[in-house]
């Protein structure tokens, strides 16, 4: 009985220092808000731009893929096959871009590093913690400041100017998905772009397209070189993204080559821990891990 009462009293402190870590922030940090505080939204004009850009490469795809290549080849089948194919795959990046630009990454509340915090936190004597000279935050451990987003981010791997948001503790799988998707996408367009070229040069050119061959032979040669960028470009970067989950290290640790003073996960629970438990829904961009907001152990540190 005492035991059980224990337990409780503990849940309880734990509970209270978590709130006092993460208080409600009514209108605060505005300007990483939108649609009257309900999202998260970097206020970058260079992320921004970058972000527009990607959906504009998306639909440049899009139409060439539709107009150009499927809808004028005359295999029916071959075309509704490549079309369902294209475009769910295309919305599944579209979807995994968005949550990645607007879900919030893993900020840590700004000004909780008062001495009032810090003393009802009811700190051992082995025991500190740091604080952010410039968001005047409480540090938690393997979190990191970013310029941009002008927060104090968790397991912050780096920011992204293509979806214009950091990568961090909350946002990590989205992200992940997206170079996935946009990997898979581009080799495909590539696949089509280059099966139809050929086609059309083999065959006659007001066949094979309803534009005209000079039009159709831009097209499909800026989609060529579209898709090839892009299906190397993100294929490296799903590639370290992966290396970095399974190695339990973010981007930042791995190029500042800062000691392990964290307990390492086995790459199966550091796979868990940003994907969730493994089923299809690793694979979807509208649902994400279960994380633990109101932990208290990666505030402090050990001296």
């Amino acid at each position: 009985m005492a035991r059980r009462l224990d337990c409780r009293r503990n849940n309880r402190v734990v509970q209270r220092q978590a709130s006092v870590l993460n208080p409600p922030e009514p209108g605060a940090d505005t300007n990483n808000r939108c649609c009257w505080g309900r999202l998260w939204f970097v206020q970058d004009i260079c992320g921004i731009i970058c972000a527009v850009l990607t959906w504009i490469l998306i639909l440049y795809a899009e139409y060439v893929v539709v107009f150009v290549i499927l809808l004028p080849s005359p295999h029916l089948y071959y075309s509704a096959v490549n079309f369902v194919i294209f475009q769910s795959l295309a919305f599944l990046a579209i979807t995994s871009h968005l949550r990645a630009m607007f879900s919030d990454p893993g900020a840590v509340p700004k000004g909780n590093a008062t001495k009032e915090t810090i003393q009802q936190m009811g700190l051992c004597g082995d025991q500190v913690v740091y604080k952010c000279p410039k968001c005047c935050c409480i540090k938690p451990e393997r979190a990191h400041h970013c310029s941009v987003c002008q927060r104090c981010i968790r397991k912050m791997d780096h920011h992204c100017p293509w979806v214009n948001n950091c990568v961090g503790e909350k946002n990590q799988k989205y992200f992940v998905l997206f170079t996935f998707y946009i990997a898979v996408i581009s080799s495909h367009a590539f696949f089509l772009a280059v099966s139809h070229f050929i086609m059309c040069v083999s065959s006659d050119w007001s066949k094979c397209s309803s534009k005209s061959p000079p039009a159709t032979v831009i097209l499909l040669i800026l989609l060529i070189f579209e898709a090839l960028l892009f299906a190397i470009f993100t294929c490296v970067m799903f590639g370290t993204q992966v290396q970095a989950i399974w190695n339990d290290e973010t981007g930042i640790e791995q190029l500042k080559k800062e000691s392990v003073r964290w307990q390492k996960r086995s790459p199966w629970r550091s796979l868990r821990s940003v994907f969730g438990r493994f089923s299809l829904i690793w694979f979807s961009p509208f649902s994400g891990p279960a994380i633990n907001l109101n932990r208290i152990d990666g505030y402090l540190h050990a001296v």
